[in-house]
């Protein structure tokens, strides 16, 4: 029996990784179980040690924590140690490995979505690990031209410097209109009930053919980024579709095996 996890704050317990990580073990015949950790914030090391000491095969890193685990790592793949932030943790051999599966999986949704980022424009809000998994994603993997907004400048800037993109400032994208393929929410905002600031800085953002709006975020009533999506006639995708391709990565690290995406799509539908 292996035992799989995903570790965050509360937030853990609203996650579909459980039910859909446990779905697709079933379906493929490995012996296992998925299960939600919250974890505080000062015992975000603790909880990575106990990993090993538990000897759980495999966990997910989410919101807050993807920056915050990376110096409890035994090591980190090439992508992970430029990004920053990690999603994925494998124990192999007693090791804690730190992987990023969020900027593949986010090109990979989008090339389901039938928009081809590489060389495309884009405009990514969000400074946090999920921000720098998708900056990098398409600056570095598909050489998009790539404007970072976010509320702290420090970090804006700390972000394109190592992970590529431009920052904007966010009194500027209230002011101009802004030529885009692309729109990406990677903060944790999606309506105005969680942040009237943002919704109204929404409600007046111009860009001009933006072809898709993409909100990392899923299960929002009230959504000011779908709401921008239908305002400029743009394709809207929630954070569902890229949460089954960075699962399907991460269950090959975890297990070896590679399975279809659809059956993790298909494990999302169950769990609804």
């Amino acid at each position: 029996m292996k035992v799989f996890c995903i570790l965050s704050d509360e937030r853990a317990f609203r996650s579909k990784s459980p039910v859909m990580h446990t779905t697709v073990l079933a379906r493929v015949g490995i012996p296992g179980v998925y299960v939600p950790f919250m974890v505080e914030a000062d015992r975000v090391g603790d909880a990575v040690r106990g990993l090993r000491a538990l000897n759980i095969a495999g966990a997910n890193v989410t919101v807050p924590y993807k920056e915050t685990v990376v110096p409890f790592l035994d090591t980190l793949s090439a992508d992970a140690k430029e990004i920053g932030a990690v999603n994925t943790i494998v124990l192999r051999n007693g090791i804690l490995e730190g992987h990023n599966t969020d900027c593949g999986g986010f090109v990979d949704a989008l090339d389901a979505q039938c928009l081809d980022p590489r060389g495309a424009s884009a405009l990514v809000f969000g400074t946090g690990g999920a921000a720098r998994g998708v900056v990098y994603g398409l600056s570095k993997m598909c050489r998009a031209n790539v404007l970072v907004a976010g509320r702290d400048p420090r970090k804006t800037q700390e972000l394109t410097r190592r992970v590529g993109g431009e920052p904007v400032p966010l009194d500027a994208l209230r002011r101009e209109a802004f030529s885009v393929d692309l729109v990406v929410n990677a903060t944790s905002v999606s309506n105005r009930g969680e942040s009237p600031e943002a919704a109204d800085l929404v409600s007046h953002l111009r860009v001009e053919g933006c072809r898709l709006v993409v909100d990392l975020n899923y299960g929002r009533k009230y959504n000011f980024w779908k709401r921008l999506a239908k305002r400029v006639h743009a394709d809207f995708m929630d954070g569902l579709p890229m949460l089954a391709y960075q699962a399907r990565r991460s269950f090959l690290l975890w297990t070896g095996v590679d399975v279809e995406v659809g059956e993790f799509v298909d494990a999302l539908g169950e769990g609804a």
